[in-house]
């Protein structure tokens, strides 16, 4: 019996029921398989490319047999530049998905990748948006260069969100509003993660691009099982409130109006922000309305928590929401939130060390960035290198922990806001300082070794 395994992170890695609405579509892949092969899922959290390959594909590369079939999941986690430890640049996941068509085709196995797939996330206009950064392009780019097989994820779940529409995509996602699910009765926003429904179509359609790869043995995907079409969800409870027009004309009942507690009145946001807050006991759901359109809403829980999110992009500028809450005695009070919504983040600024200067082996970055902005990212030779946290003032510094080497370098600063970044910042870096191949290098470490990266013994090895 040949095996399929999966390797990548949380989108593919299966759940328990006590993690439930979480599910992964691994899990549900072998439903979809022929009866002479054995899935076996090694997809796990917060995997990326990078810690995949040096915490666990030694691992499997052991267990791995010729004609087994691996598909390689990666590329949605690796594009977090907010997240210093996940992020992966273009090319530093273009070189690891070579190592693992590489490594895989050396034991004489199947490498199959998988671009990532589509977040729960419409324009506007109600048109899918495409979240991934260019990072499906990678992929794609990679298995045309090294002649592996394809499934385009991204692809076939942006089509099926596009079926399924703004008003019953979420369905298919670990998305549920305060109350709706015990395991989560604060409710939960999840658009990148399946629940059990699109974990199930999700597994269908991995097996259905794999067929159409042409590449898989006889017998690999059972057809009859992936021609089975998938039977959508209703319009969601959100979307069927009767008449919603008639609530903002109706007198308000006895009850307060629900309260917004984040983000704070008139805080910028990004397109993709989610609100939350409380309201008077015995409310049990909000209708959300902008200048009269009834927007949707979200159940209230026990003890008066909700939060709300819709799954469409707000539009750049201005915006006031309005909220209504439903109670056995009528309707609440209406809550009025002014926001606005950013759709682009300036670079910051690189004030020191001067542009043009010459800096010792530990330069000090620093400098400023627009209001809102968390963290500045450093990158060098398309790696992330450092991060730093913006203080109050706008202000940022940083210093790398190692020694620069002498020599003129390209680096690059990205402003983080929210879910937006900026684009980067170039700057040129002159490092002064002895180099390696140098007499004074060489002399001090030829017979001994040193105590460690600053040795204080003689003689100077070159290091301050």
């Amino acid at each position: 019996m040949s095996k399929i395994c999966i390797i990548g992170n949380s989108v593919a890695a299966s759940r328990t029921e006590k993690e439930a609405p979480f599910a992964g579509w691994g899990q549900f892949l072998k439903e979809y398989v022929g009866i002479y092969h054995e899935v076996r899922n090694y997809a796990r959290d917060a995997m990326t490319a990078r810690a995949y390959y040096t915490e666990r594909f030694l691992t499997l590369l052991n267990l791995v047999e010729p004609d087994d079939i691996v598909l390689v999941d990666f590329g949605g986690v690796e594009q977090r530049i907010d997240k210093p430890g996940l992020y992966h640049t273009h090319r530093e996941l273009r070189e690891y998905l070579h190592l693992y068509v590489e490594g895989i085709r050396g034991e004489g196995a199947l490498p199959v990748l998988l671009t990532p797939a589509a977040r729960c996330v419409f324009e506007a206009d109600g048109t899918v948006a495409d979240t991934r950064d260019d990072y499906p392009r990678v992929v794609r780019e990679v298995a045309a260069e090294t002649g592996a097989p394809l499934v385009d994820l991204n692809a076939m779940t942006t089509l099926m969100l596009q079926e399924l529409g703004p008003r019953r995509a979420r369905q298919y996602y670990r998305w549920v509003d305060a109350g709706e699910h015990p395991n989560h009765p604060d409710g939960l926003i999840d658009a990148s993660h399946f629940n059990a429904a699109g974990a199930h179509e999700v597994a269908r359609l991995v097996a259905l691009g794999m067929h159409h790869t042409g590449a898989m043995p006889f017998g690999t995907v059972n057809q009859d099982a992936i021609a089975v079409a998938p039977q959508y969800p209703p319009l969601l409870t959100e979307f069927t409130v009767e008449s919603p027009e008639r609530i903002l004309r109706t007198a308000p009942g006895p009850t307060a109006a629900p309260v917004f507690t984040g983000p704070r009145a008139g805080q910028a946001v990004s397109a993709m922000q989610k609100f939350w807050g409380t309201a008077e006991p015995g409310t049990t759901y909000l209708a959300f309305f902008e200048q009269g359109e009834y927007l949707g809403g979200t159940r209230v829980n026990a003890e008066g928590k909700w939060t709300w999110r819709r799954a469409l992009k707000w539009t750049v500028g201005d915006h006031v929401i309005q909220a209504v809450g439903f109670t056995d005695d009528g309707l609440t009070a209406s809550a009025s939130h002014p926001f606005t919504v950013r759709g682009h983040v300036d670079p910051p600024v690189v004030l020191g060390p001067r542009q043009g200067s010459i800096s010792g082996p530990r330069p000090r970055f620093s400098g400023t960035a627009t209001p809102g902005v968390s963290q500045v990212i450093v990158l060098e030779g398309d790696r992330l290198i450092a991060a730093a946290p913006v203080a109050k003032d706008g202000t940022w510094k940083v210093t790398h922990e190692h020694d620069w080497r002498p020599g003129t370098y390209t680096v690059q600063f990205v402003a983080i806001f929210s879910a937006l970044h900026s684009a980067p910042a170039s700057y040129t870096l002159r490092v002064h300082g002895v180099p390696d191949d140098h007499w004074i290098r060489r002399s001090a470490l030829a017979a001994r070794h040193d105590c460690g990266d600053k040795c204080e013994h003689f003689p100077f090895a070159g290091r301050w």
